[in-house]
């Protein structure tokens, strides 16, 4: 299930590919840990770090669109918030569930697919608007 940041799904936007890049790597620990059983003590620092590594992501991601007047903005800002609110109640999930692996490794898919998926079909679409600038 780990999924690594490839060339494909460069945005070609060096602040957006390293930011993504590292959420990659760090879903994929997440999912590692929850498969090697790890402690919740390693997993629930993941978990918050993703969390708050994903708001500062997306604030300096709106605000690279909003400098270059992306017209798509709005869009993104829902999805954004969206995905905001999905690993808020993915991280109370595990808090109530007593860090139940299941719940890691559904949150680790989650973030995975939205990853992958939003960067192919919404981010790409900044870098290509970029460029023609």
């Amino acid at each position: 299930m780990s999924v690594k940041w490839t060339e494909d799904l460069s945005v070609g936007v060096d602040l957006i590919d390293d930011q993504h890049k590292m959420m990659f790597e760090k879903a994929s620990e997440l999912f590692e840990a929850g498969k090697e059983r790890r402690a919740q003590e390693y997993i629930e620092p993941l978990i918050e770090f993703l969390d708050e590594y994903t708001k500062k992501h997306f604030a300096d991601e709106e605000a690279y669109m909003e400098k270059i007047n992306y017209p798509e903005i709005d869009t993104q800002k829902r999805m954004h918030a969206h995905f905001i609110n999905q690993l808020a109640k993915l991280k109370s999930d595990f808090k109530e569930s007593g860090g139940n692996i299941l719940v890691v490794l559904n949150a680790n898919k989650m973030i995975l697919n939205w990853l992958v998926e939003h960067i192919r079909h919404t981010d790409k679409k900044i870098g290509e608007y970029a460029k023609t600038l």
